[in-house]
């Protein structure tokens, strides 16, 4: 891993969390660091397991990895969006959701060459409602966000922990039981387009008896389903004009037919998918080693790893679109085990975040535009 490796902890983090951080180590392959600084951008991604978000960049006096990284209780769904020049961050910890903002101008540079201050501005919350995807919306400062634990898409409230905007026909109220594992989102245009559910439940837990074959993908609109028999779908995604997504039950990342909803594999994966991000012709995919638990038992990736006479991997996977082809990888070992979400952020190549256990966030201050049009 690079030089770089801050490891502030968050003020809200259990005390044994506290303590001195196990060891974990990331290892490029040849052809990642290159890559990487060939497209521009920024790696960011989170693990809900070690308590951390990550941003990968490039070192620009280096030209090697710079490894960023804060530490967040369960940490999952990490969302941006692109407004006026600037990246805004959205992202769910244990029971409150931030919002991180760019203090930096484009172009802009502090002393230490980070061409990006990400400050979290804002923080919301929620409760433990288990939130995942998360997305900026068309017309609206305010994030749509996945409660899986409640089953229903949901945004902000100004007097409530959140308000559900949609839920799948078969649920039939709102209740804290994760009856379907309803857990990705698809936007089209700003605006909700497909979710992606474990599987068709009304019951608490339920859906852990249908992880094999028992998942789909939704339209939001019609709430018809456009895609069934899926394993443990996750992370749908529109680019361009292809819906992809990927079945974590069988690590497999593909794109889905619409029309037929048929799944076409593009990529076997060497563990369980979750958080897909795209940059020019590459799709980068975060891939976990599976629990030796009862979620992760009985899927047909253990079965498939098992024949092929392989272990997993816990990895950042960069999957060519038009050959399916893992070109890159970054591979991580030690702690860290799983991820949740990926990110790119584009034009942003050397970032760093702001953590709330140091005093730099105390003068960290970027005071808005004073309108002066109204004065005599």
């Amino acid at each position: 891993m690079s030089e770089e490796n801050d490891q502030a902890t968050e003020a809200e983090q259990p005390a044994e969390a506290k303590k001195e951080a196990p060891k974990f180590s990331m290892s490029p392959n040849r052809t990642f660091t290159p890559w990487l600084q060939s497209v521009g951008g920024t790696i960011a991604f989170t693990t809900y397991q070690a308590a951390k978000v990550f941003m990968v960049g490039i070192n620009p006096d280096t030209g090697r990895l710079s490894v960023f990284e804060r530490s967040f209780p369960r940490c999952m769904g990490f969302g941006q969006e692109f407004r006026d020049g600037r990246h805004t961050l959205w992202l769910s910890s244990l029971y409150q959701l931030w919002r991180f903002e760019n203090f930096l101008d484009p172009g802009q540079q502090t002393q230490d060459k980070y061409d990006a201050v990400f400050v979290p501005v804002e923080g919301r919350t929620t409760g433990d409602i288990d939130v995942h995807d998360i997305h900026g919306q068309a017309g609206s400062d305010q994030p749509l966000f996945v409660a899986t634990r409640f089953n229903c898409l949901a945004t902000f409230d100004r007097r409530n922990s959140f308000q559900p905007v949609w839920m799948p026909p078969f649920i039939d109220r709102i209740a804290a039981e994760d009856r379907c594992h309803l857990n990705g989102l698809a936007m089209r245009d700003g605006k909700p387009a497909y979710v992606t559910c474990v599987a068709q439940t009304n019951a608490a837990g339920a859906w852990r008896d249908h992880r094999r074959d028992g998942g789909v993908i939704m339209d939001v609109a019609s709430k018809e389903v456009v895609a069934s028999g899926l394993s443990m779908p996750h992370s749908p995604r529109l680019y361009g004009d292809q819906l992809y997504c990927l079945q974590a039950g069988t690590g497999e990342f593909g794109r889905v037919d619409i029309e037929s909803g048929k799944f076409e594999s593009m990529c076997k994966l060497p563990g369980f998918a979750r958080g897909v991000a795209f940059v020019g012709n590459h799709a980068i995919i975060g891939v976990s080693r599976p629990r030796r638990d009862k979620t992760f038992q009985g899927l047909a990736l253990n079965e498939r790893l098992a024949e092929e006479g392989r272990e997993s991997s816990c990895m950042i996977a960069i999957v060519n679109l038009d050959t399916g082809d893992l070109e890159h990888a970054l591979e991580l070992h030690g702690v860290v085990q799983e991820l949740y979400d990926v990110a790119f952020l584009d034009g942003v190549k050397h970032p760093k975040m702001l953590g709330f256990r140091t005093p730099e966030i105390r003068f960290q201050i970027r005071p808005g535009r004073l309108d002066t049009a109204g004065d005599g």
